[in-house]
């Protein structure tokens, strides 16, 4: 089988499902497993991949996520009588059932499988063991100029909240900016119990806290650098990912237990 796949954390999937072999093109973006993409050819970006190319390789399969592509290169290469597989996950429930649901397409449904139930054991543990527990108010920063936050309506937000996470920029409904931006203002009267500043899409430092905390007045002690492949990628990096929210949102519970660790 041939497979192009458009979205990093599908790439790092489809290695992990043991048919990286069947790869025949990625994204600039796809970065794991390191050894394994550095041989594949490159196609362009998530945002603009190159569809004439693609369509050189011959592809049985191309995987895209709604979020991370466009529908006109969806609709491009089904144009070319690609098949394509477009996942757009924005829980674990959801991640588990995309999981499953490549596994099948591409002939790995016993792989995915496992994946796929490792996601929903873990989720079902880390949601019991936050009943009772005090929720954390979070901003969930992605971006600085603009600052953009994630809303209530991604698969960051939800994986926090399995946790006990609230964000202050939700609602959880589905309304609103899925990605938002906020002024430094806002940030500062909203409050939050804990900023969390991810690595990526923009890479967040110590540095960028300390500015934040100035401009907004929020302390700087609330200011969190955290994981945001572990918090954003869905795939066969969520079940890490379950555990390291909720791992993260407990360190910010109890500070004086982690600094005593």
């Amino acid at each position: 089988m041939r497979i192009v796949s458009l979205c990093p954390s599908l790439t790092e999937l489809v290695f992990d499902l043991g048919r990286g072999d069947d790869l025949v093109g990625v994204t600039k973006f796809c970065v794991h497993p390191a050894a394994g993409v550095a041989r594949i050819e490159k196609v362009g970006g998530t945002k603009n991949p190159r569809v004439e190319q693609i369509s050189e390789l011959r592809p049985d399969l191309v995987l895209l996520n709604e979020e991370e592509n466009r529908i006109e290169d969806a609709e491009a290469l089904r144009a070319r009588s690609i098949d394509c597989h477009v996942s757009f996950p924005r829980t674990t429930a959801d991640t588990a059932a995309m999981v499953r649901s490549i596994g099948e397409a591409i002939d790995a449904a016993r792989q995915a499988e496992r994946i796929a139930s490792d996601i929903e054991s873990r989720a079902a543990v880390v949601r019991e063991a936050t009943e009772g527990r005090d929720p954390v108010r979070f901003a969930y920063l992605i971006w600085r100029e603009p600052i953009m936050v994630a809303g209530g309506d991604t698969f960051i937000s939800h994986l926090l909240g399995l946790a006990g996470g609230v964000n202050v920029f939700g609602p959880e409904d589905g309304s609103g900016d899925r990605y938002p931006s906020v002024r430094e203002e806002d940030l500062g009267s909203a409050d939050p119990a804990a900023v969390l500043l991810s690595t990526e899409p923009f890479p967040f430092g110590e540095s960028h806290a300390d500015g934040l905390s100035a401009a907004t007045g929020i302390p700087r002690d609330r200011f969190h650098i955290v994981d945001g492949e572990l918090l954003s990628w869905h795939g066969s990096r969520t079940p890490s990912g379950i555990v390291y929210a909720a791992s993260l949102l407990d360190r910010i519970r109890n500070p004086q237990e982690s600094r005593d660790e």
